[in-house]
C-alpha cells in the first residue's frame, strides 16, 4: 500500500487508488493513514466523525464506511499482483486483512509499502543529525530531500475534526522545523544571498513570524544590506504591535543592534559578519524544491523553542 499524505491524501493499493470520493469514508481513511499499523479504538473514530458528539445509529454508520473502504480495497486487489512484489506482499491479501477488525477498534495493515510521512521523517532524521556533526552540505541535501517530499497541505481536501487537525499541527509544526535547519544550514554554507529574494516573500506572508525574520536580517546584514535589515525589523515590530501589542523578543532587538553598529561603523568597507544563527522554526520553502507545490500559507505556527 502506498500513502500519500504531504498534500492532497492519496492512498492506493496494488496501484489502484482506494481514496474514497464521500467525504465522511475519506476522513476516516485519513485517520486510519495517521495512525498506519496501529490499532485505531472505535471512540477515536467516533470522535472524529461526530466532535458534537456520535448520534444514535453512529456506530451502524461506522460499520457501513468500513464497509465502503473494503469494497475498495477488494476491487484494487482484483487486478493481477504487482510485477515486482515489495515486502510484505502476499496473495493471500484481502480487504479483510487490509482493514483489519481487532477488539476496539480497526487497524489498517499497509503491507511495507510507502508512507511519504516515514519518508520525510527518516530525511529529516539524518539531516537532524548532520547538523548536529557539523556536516552542513549533507544536512542541507538530506533537509531539503524531506522538503520536497511535500505536496501541499496535510491531508488536503479532507474534512479534519479534532483529532486530524492535532496531526496535521503535528506534521505542520516537524515541516516547520525542518525549514529552519534547512535555511540554518543554507546560511552557513554561505549561501545568504540566494535566500533573500525568497525570504523576503515568506515575511510579507508570515507578518509577525520572528525567526523567519531574524534569519532575513541576517542574509541582508552578511549582503552588506544594513539599511534593508532595518526596515525588515521595523516591518516587524509594526506588525507585532498591531496585532499582538507586544514589541519583538529581546534577541530580535539585540540583532538590530548589530545591525545598527556594522552600519554606522565609520570609514570601514562594508563587510558581511557571519552572526549565528539560533532562531526556529522558520518557514522557509528552498526555491529548488519546488515552492509552489506546498500550497497556500497556513496561520502562523511558532512551536516552543522559537525567537521569544
Amino acid at each position: 500500500m502506498d500513502v500519500r499524505i504531504l498534500g492532497g491524501l492519496s492512498v492506493r493499493e496494488n496501484g489502484v487508488s482506494i481514496t474514497p470520493t464521500a467525504a465522511a469514508p475519506r476522513q476516516l481513511l485519513a485517520l486510519l493513514t495517521a495512525s498506519a499499523d496501529q490499532v485505531v479504538p472505535v471512540t477515536v473514530l467516533t470522535e472524529e466523525l461526530w466532535p458534537s458528539g456520535a448520534p444514535r445509529g453512529a456506530r451502524a454508520e461506522l460499520q457501513a464506511h468500513i464497509a465502503e473502504l473494503r469494497n475498495l480495497i477488494a476491487a484494487a486487489l482484483r487486478g493481477a499482483a504487482p510485477a515486482e512484489p515489495r515486502p510484505g506482499w502476499s496473495d493471500r491479501r484481502s480487504a479483510d486483512a487490509i482493514l483489519v477488525s481487532q477488539p476496539g477498534g480497526y487497524r489498517l495493515d499497509t503491507g511495507g509499502g510507502v508512507n511519504d510521512v516515514w519518508q520525510f521523517e527518516r530525511a529529516a532524521g539524518a539531516g537532524y543529525r548532520a547538523m548536529e556533526a557539523g556536516d552542513l552540505s549533507r544536512a542541507a541535501l538530506r533537509l531539503g530531500e524531506a522538503l520536497a517530499l511535500w505536496r501541499g497541505e496535510p491531508y488536503a481536501g479532507v474534512a479534519a475534526g479534532p483529532r486530524l487537525r492535532r496531526e496535521i499541527e503535528r506534521l505542520e509544526t516537524s515541516r516547520l522545523s525542518v525549514l529552519d535547519q534547512w535555511v540554518e544550514a543554507q546560511l552557513g554554507l554561505g549561501r545568504h544571498a540566494e535566500l533573500v529574494s525568497e525570504l523576503t516573500g515568506l515575511v510579507a506572508r508570515y507578518r509577525t513570524n520572528e525567526p523567519l525574520h531574524a534569519h532575513l536580517m541576517v542574509a541582508l546584514l552578511r549582503c552588506g544590506q544594513h539599511d534593508e535589515a532595518l526596515i525588515v525589523y521595523e516591518r516587524l515590530r509594526v506588525a507585532l504591535k498591531s496585532e499582538t501589542g507586544m514589541e519583538p523578543s529581546a534577541r530580535l532587538r539585540r540583532l538590530q543592534r548589530s545591525v545598527l553598529a556594522v552600519r554606522d561603523s565609520a570609514g570601514r568597507p562594508a563587510y558581511a559578519p557571519r552572526i549565528p544563527v539560533q532562531y526556529s522554526p522558520v518557514p522557509y520553502v528552498p526555491a529548488q524544491y519546488a515552492p509552489e507545490r506546498y500550497g497556500p500559507a497556513r496561520p502562523r505556527l511558532v512551536p516552543a523553542g522559537s525567537v521569544g
